[in-house]
């Protein structure tokens, strides 16, 4: 009688699995699906039965760098984060044998077809729309694995040597042809602006000449220039006039 109780209590202890409250259980009795288990102690029945306990956190897988071309033959390395959680443990149990490798994989070929479907300026300045374009393809593909993809991100873009040269050069010609259009537009401003300061000057008796004594007057700090400036004839003969006593 006791050795039958301690055989009863050796197989209860035998049979009890305890199921984590971010885990589901999948159990199977005689190969079959029977049901799915919640969280807490459960009794399988040894030989007859099996179970399989799911991890239903949120996962964030690393794809690994992969050479890819460019629609415009520009070879680089890319590397991306897949983020994605089990939302039926059932069918990820079932219906594939690995679902993390399956799911990698997957990102790893979606990554690569849709390197290779854009140029290299559009994969530099739209990062953010290529990934959530393999988002959206890995989830559709995924749904049928129990798998839920929440988020896909471009990491890195790693670029041949050469390459980056290149684009550094067309960036520095991008800048030089910046410059030498604002300086333009500068230069533009400029003369209109000179334009309207003659004309209002030519508009006003007096007005050139007042203008040259001040211009005098701004130099005349620095004894150590010498400078020579053109004056009108008529301010010349009117000093002269002056001068000799001459009314004017």
């Amino acid at each position: 009688m006791p050795f039958l109780l301690i055989l009863v209590v050796v197989v209860l202890l035998a049979s009890l699995r305890q199921v984590n409250q971010y885990e589901r259980g999948v159990k199977f009795t005689m190969g079959r699906f029977t049901r799915m288990v919640d969280p807490g102690w459960r009794l399988v029945i040894p030989v007859f039965q099996s179970m399989r306990k799911v991890d239903l956190r949120l996962k964030a897988v690393d794809v690994p760098s992969q050479d890819a071309i460019t629609k415009d033959n520009i070879s680089a390395k890319i590397n991306a984060v897949i983020y994605y959680k089990i939302v039926d443990a059932a069918k990820s149990v079932i219906e594939v044998e690995n679902v993390s490798y399956a799911v990698l994989q997957l990102a790893q070929t979606t990554m690569r077809n849709i390197v290779g479907e854009v140029t290299l300026d559009e994969l530099l300045s739209q990062r953010k729309t290529l990934s959530e374009k393999i988002e959206k393809i890995v989830d559709e593909a995924t749904i049928n694995w129990g798998v839920e993809v929440t988020a896909a991100e471009l990491k890195d873009i790693n670029l041949p040597t050469d390459m980056v040269r290149t684009i550094a050069k067309q960036a520095e010609a991008e800048r030089e042809r910046r410059a030498v259009i604002i300086n333009a537009e500068g230069e533009v401003i400029a003369a209109e602006n000179l334009a309207k300061a003659a004309d209002i000057l030519a508009g006003s008796a007096g007005a050139l000449h007042l203008r040259t004594l001040n211009s005098i007057n701004d130099i005349a700090s620095d004894q150590s220039n010498t400078v020579v400036f053109t004056v009108p004839l008529e301010i010349l003969r009117a000093f002269t006039g002056f001068q000799n006593g001459e009314k004017k």
